[in-house]
């Protein structure tokens, strides 16, 4: 894994896996549970930290932490810790196997994942996938969707994006073009064409094309696909073109949009705290703060409450007012 310097969580300096798997120990024995200890020691450790933190616990006690973790807490400050504890090469997988178990499919978390990770994160994602539960990511997703949608991941789950390189002014023009007859100048739409420049062609091409497709046609390729698509797949080439422009942007619209209003889409708010943490978590505050004028700090101390939210405000940082 590349180490990334923009996450909120970085390794701890005195890290001493032993004390901290003591304390953790005395925080959840006996009767009632310090939960302010827990929340403490496990979002100032990275998680590479938390995994041995994970096997000092087996070792001193013979207790597994995730299993006490869980009988000790509860609700949604339970599910944040256990998703902290979860080894993070195993992340996504984990995510995108329970987005399609059992009845319905969570395509909000196949789309948020599929669209934001890099071709060598993908693929990473996939040989998980395939020890972890002896099944094939791809497999999984056709059994559970279908059409453009299902297509659509398909082409992205191949994880063959072109690698950023030397841009091709002519292609970009054509790319654009293509993607003006196939929305715009046609009745009806030809989603094939969109799919396959969206889902094969590299990120600082995209970007020339996009900016290309807006002097030809006068739209953002955003409006166009509001107006051409709908459903699933409209959601998916969405988060595609915003990821593409910017991945932070992408995540921080996420959490706006799961703070506001009545009710938190809690599982998106975790889901991204956690993931985000040690990569760009610094850069979505900042898009949060540029695109919605809002302090994401600001927003989780409004939303949440109790353990929870100062679990998630220790996460988030600082505050961006």
């Amino acid at each position: 894994m590349a180490k990334f310097s923009r996450g909120t969580v970085k390794d701890f300096a005195g890290f001493d896996a032993r004390a901290d798997a003591e304390a953790l120990r005395k925080a959840m024995k006996g009767l009632g549970t310090d939960e302010e200890a827990v929340l403490k020691i496990l979002t100032a450790r990275s998680n590479a930290q938390r995994q041995e933190i994970a096997a000092a616990f087996k070792t001193l006690f013979g207790r597994d932490l995730v299993d006490d973790l869980k009988s000790e807490l509860t609700g949604k400050f339970e599910t944040l810790m256990v998703s902290l504890m979860r080894p993070a090469r195993l992340f996504d997988a984990h995510e995108l196997k329970h987005a399609l178990k059992g009845a319905g499919t969570n395509e909000k978390v196949l789309t948020e994942i599929l669209a934001s990770r890099t071709p060598a994160e993908l693929r990473n994602v996939k040989q998980v996938y395939l020890e972890e539960y002896e099944s094939n990511l791809e497999d999984h997703i056709t059994g559970d969707t279908s059409g453009y949608y299902q297509r659509m991941l398909v082409v992205l789950v191949q994880a063959n994006r072109d690698p950023d390189g030397r841009i091709d002014e002519g292609l970009v023009e054509q790319d654009a073009q293509v993607l003006f007859k196939a929305g715009e100048l046609k009745w009806g739409t030809d989603e094939e064409k969109f799919i396959t420049i969206l889902g094969t062609r590299s990120v600082s091409h995209l970007r020339k094309v996009f900016d290309k497709y807006m002097t030809i046609s006068g739209f953002q390729i955003e409006e166009t696909i509001d107006r051409e698509t709908s459903g699933e797949l409209e959601k998916l080439l969405l988060a595609i073109v915003k990821c593409v422009r910017s991945v932070p942007g992408y995540f921080a619209e996420s959490l706006f949009y799961a703070m506001k209003g009545a009710g938190t889409d809690d599982d998106t708010l975790i889901r991204i705290m956690v993931s985000r943490s040690e990569i760009d978590l610094l850069d979505i505050r900042r898009e949060l703060r540029k695109n919605f004028a809002k302090s994401l700090h600001h927003m989780i101390q409004k939303d949440t409450s109790g353990d929870y939210r100062k679990a998630l405000l220790l996460l988030c940082g600082g505050d961006d007012e």
